[in-house]
């Protein structure tokens, strides 16, 4: 993989170190300790710091991300504010898993520079690989800080390189009160989010403090470097990318049980004394079976390794029965658990995911769910928000309160939302269920799965309502990790093929310009013309192309389409055959204005509802989506419940405010390390642009990068006229509206349907609410007078009927043809036929059946579902039901009177 070249540092020579290949493992370390024979990596090496601390003094999170910042930055780094937890710069992950995911793929390619050189961060990062680990193997956390020295050197200029980068590690760790001789440097290749390098992992008394990366290449897809069975090729560029965990830093200073103890001390406490469950480490024999868990956990792989063996083995090997290590550490590894998904979610929420079915937001849903599912194991009758409010308080929000007031609706709104999903849940379970038991299977994991993508039907539910019947389920301990890893990253799209050469973009600086001369540079196979410059905006950011026509010599081209492909416009003729241009030619090009500028005026617009929907619906929101068009456009924005006609009102009012202000739009082409630096990351709204330079579009408060045509004064807008609002998904709203000219003409429309409405109920249009809710009242009266009228007729009908029933052994029976009769008006009769216990099949004209079957009948035999698989037959068609009541039919409507009569013989059959 790499060679010992790459490890054999000046700062492991000069400080004595050595390196060994570990007796266990096989892989190279190095150790100042020549009697070392391990590497220190579990399970080599087990856990020797709990009890038994790794540094002198403790510390808390606070003081340990302190520490390590402070140390850094007295050593020529500069300190840097932490990114989201969501990842709003990528579009391959949703989460920030590490702290060098703040600055891929751009600043890793060399495309942007970083915003500080060398840089110290502590990123919070949320993985949910080993959800269903968390609570029981005393390590794992959905969310971590991740603590970071970053350089990024250029072949032409270095800063430092793997010497000064463990010199550096290896004196913090010191300073810390590490004994030198306990550390060990574990060669170890890492690779990640399209790099890759040489890396060594720092392990101190078993525990993995920190890795080391020095990233220097790239994939490539025939890259002569293999690693991992990936190919990559070197950098321009070479990064030292490190990773020091702050919990461990803070578990190593303790020494404590679990990880849980050390960083939640207090937290860990109240939610047991909430639950009812005593948690006293001071007791030794109690203390230390959780730290033989921790320990025993650290040594095994929790994917392969059932949690019943490894039970079976801490009882062992502290002397207790199974039992009473269960009782012991079950109740605590839910409170763990509960306790780290709580800050878990004070992340998600504060920095902005709304729950949803898709994204990031499928991801909070999926950790919201599992806590509940984890708080009513534990009995906790408190609301989920309140232990989320402990624990956002202590993170770095200075606007927490005002941050919470959202997270609390909306996680109350998830708690409602869970428990109509079980009582529904456990229903759609049991048809599951005893469709599986009747075949002899267990409920498989696919359909486990599915069960809870679909339905949100925990597995511990279904698992349940299962058993309730007697059935089984496949149901591993990793159910949750399962789910996860499906849903952690986004979808790739396909890689676009991009042409060569370059068109100059003149509608940016021109943007009322109508004609331009031009250079045709080529033209493609299919006939589409790539000009040298354009004034002809192409298709992106969910704005349409522009049309216009291309002139040469007299001849006018009609152009319908345009299209960018990497730096060059391709222009798309109505007659793509036999146009004659060619490269070389000079023509003219002349922009369509009016669809132009309706499109300008729709993109500057949903600035507006965007930034008004925020002031409206609070921070929270973010753009999932929009599309413009000549006529009207959309916006699509994450909230959590549906827009009220208030809020709808108060956006629009706040939209045309800003039109009435006539505030200037104000473009430009920002360095994109700049730009973040002065606007954040709600740049990107409306996604990720690619490229070192992006387009900065403000327009009043809202700011994002956005590549589309605008006005320049949003009093150039006119009026914007809000259509309507839906939910699309769960947690997306859309807001449909219409600016400028095709405003005028959306309120000419509902003009048209209000007055016209006014003129049929013969009323001024302002009295038309009122009129309408009172013929509206007055034709619900009617319809329940002509309801109870038919119910009379029908009565009156089915006494002539009963009366008029033949007497077929015993039995009462009513053979009918209803007339042009409905189902409801069928079953309605059938059942009061049933009533009178007559045996009764009738039809109407619609070719619809349905036959019902009195106690009598039942008592013989006769069922009506066969009378109506007969019958219906006939009629080309078919039904089903119960014994008592069936319904069915068919389009062969002229055959009525033939199904009828089968149907008797079918009754004569069944009696």
């Amino acid at each position: 993989m790499f060679s010992e070249d790459e490890y054999r540092l000046d700062f492991f020579v000069d400080e004595g170190f050595q390196r060994k290949k570990c007796d266990k493992c096989g892989k190279f370390f190095w150790t100042r300790n020549g009697e070392r024979k391990t590497c220190g990596d579990p399970p080599c090496d087990p856990y020797t710091f709990i009890g038994s601390p790794i540094f002198k003094s403790e510390h808390t999170i606070d003081e340990m991300r302190e520490h390590y910042l402070s140390f850094f930055e007295s050593r020529g780094h500069a300190r840097i504010k932490r990114y989201p937890v969501v990842a709003r710069w990528r579009d391959d992950i949703y989460l920030t898993i590490a702290s060098i995911a703040d600055f891929q793929p751009f600043v890793t390619s060399g495309q942007v520079p970083p915003p500080a050189n060398p840089l110290t961060i502590s990123q919070p990062c949320i993985r949910l690989d080993d959800l269903d680990s968390v609570g029981r193997s005393g390590r794992h956390l959905t969310t971590f800080e991740m603590m970071a020295h970053h350089v990024f050197n250029t072949r032409e200029k270095e800063h430092y390189w793997k010497d000064r980068t463990v010199q550096l590690c290896d004196e913090l760790l010191v300073g810390l009160g590490m004994d030198p001789m306990a550390v060990t440097y574990k060669e170890n290749p890492w690779a990640g989010g399209g790099n890759a390098g040489p890396s060594v992992e720092v392990m101190v008394g078993g525990l993995e403090l920190a890795t080391l990366v020095f990233m220097d290449l790239k994939a490539a897809p025939k890259g002569p470097i293999q690693i991992k069975g990936e190919s990559y090729e070197k950098m321009n560029n070479y990064i030292v990318d490190t990773g020091y965990g702050l919990e461990r830093f803070v578990w190593a200073s303790k020494g404590s049980p679990t990880i849980y103890d050390a960083i939640f001390p207090d937290l860990v406490r109240k939610v047991a004394d909430l639950a009812g469950v005593e948690h006293n480490l001071q007791d030794a024999e109690y203390a230390e079976i959780f730290a033989q868990n921790a320990r025993l956990a650290g040594m095994v792989d929790l994917d392969e390794y059932s949690m019943s063996d490894l039970r079976a083995k801490i009882a062992g090997s502290i002397g207790i029965s199974p039992e009473k290590l269960e009782k012991t550490i079950e109740p605590m590894e839910r409170i763990y658990a509960v306790v780290d998904h709580t800050r878990c979610l004070a992340y998600m929420l504060g920095d902005g995911i709304i729950p949803s079915n898709v994204k990031a937001g499928y991801l909070s849903r999926l950790v919201i769910r599992r806590t509940l599912r984890l708080m009513k194991e534990l009995e906790l009758s408190l609301p989920l928000a309140e232990l989320v409010e402990m624990q956002i308080q202590r993170l770095d929000y200075s606007d927490w309160q005002e941050r919470f007031v959202t997270i609390k609706e909306i996680l109350d709104q998830e708690e409602q939302k869970y428990a109509e999903t079980l009582e529904k849940g456990k229903r759609l379970v049991k048809k599951t269920a005893e469709h599986f038991k009747k075949i002899g299977q267990s409920i498989p994991l696919v359909e486990m799965i599915s069960l809870y993508d679909t339905h949100g039907i925990p597995p511990e539910i279904a698992r349940e309502s299962a058993q309730e019947i007697g059935a089984t389920v496949e149901l591993p301990d990793n159910f949750y990790s399962l789910v996860a890893k499906k849903r952690i990253r986004a979808e790739k799209e396909e890689a676009k093929v991009t042409l060569p050469g370059k068109t100059d973009l003149l509608f940016y600086e021109h943007p009322f310009e109508q004609v331009f001369d031009a250079l045709v540079l080529d033209v493609t196979e299919n006939g589409a013309i790539i000009l040298d410059r354009t004034l002809l905006y192409p298709e992106g950011g969910g704005q349409p192309t522009d049309h216009g026509t291309l002139e040469k010599e007299g001849r006018v081209f009609q152009v319908v389409d345009v299209q960018k492909s990497g730096d060059v416009v391709l222009h798309n003729l109505a007659t793509p055959e036999g146009h004659g241009l060619k490269k070389g030619d000079r023509v003219q090009g002349h922009v369509d204005m009016h669809r132009r500028m309706a499109h300008a005026r729709h993109h500057t617009a949903t600035h507006l509802v965007h930034d008004s929907a925020k002031r409206v619906l609070g921070k929270h929101v973010w753009q999932a989506g929009a599309q413009k068009s000549e006529n009207r456009a959309r916006l699509d924005i994450s909230h959590y419940k549906r827009i009220t006609d208030a809020e709808l009102k108060a956006i629009e009012l706040e939209a045309n405010r800003r039109v009435m202000e006539m505030v200037p739009v104000d473009t430009q082409f920002l360095p994109r390390t700049e730009a973040e630096k002065l606007f954040g990351f709600e740049l990107y709204q409306g996604g990720v642009p690619p490229g070192k330079m992006i387009r900065v579009v403000s327009v009043g408060s809202d700011i994002e990068a956005c590549a589309g045509t605008h006005v320049t004064n949003t009093g150039m807008i006119g009026a914007i006229k809000i259509l309507r609002a839906e939910r699309i998904q769960d947690g997306v709203e859309r807001i449909e509206f219409a600016a400028g000219e095709a405003a005028v003409r959306a309120g000419q429309e509902r003009d048209d349907l209000l007055f016209g409405a006014a003129d049929v109920l013969r009323v001024p249009g302002e009295q038309l609410p009122k009129t309408a809710s009172r013929f509206f009242e007055e034709w619900k009266g009617q319809q329940k007078e002509i309801e109870r009228l038919k119910e009379d007729l029908a009565k009156a009908r089915l006494k002539t009927l009963v009366a008029e029933a033949e007497i077929r052994d015993g039995l009462k029976v009513v053979v009918q043809k209803m007339g042009s009769a409905d189902i409801e008006e069928l079953l309605k009769a059938a059942a009061l036929l049933a009533e009178q216990d007559c045996v009764a099949i009738l039809g109407s004209e619609t070719g619809k059946l349905v036959a019902a079957v009195g106690q009598s009948g039942l008592a013989k035999g006769i069922k009506a579902g066969s009378i109506i698989r007969t019958a219906a037959k006939l009629l080309g068609g078919g039904g089903g039901g119960r014994p008592e009541l069936a319904q069915g039919g068919g389009p062969n409507v002229e055959k009525l009177d033939e199904a009828l009569a089968a149907g008797r013989e079918a009754m004569r059959a069944g009696a």
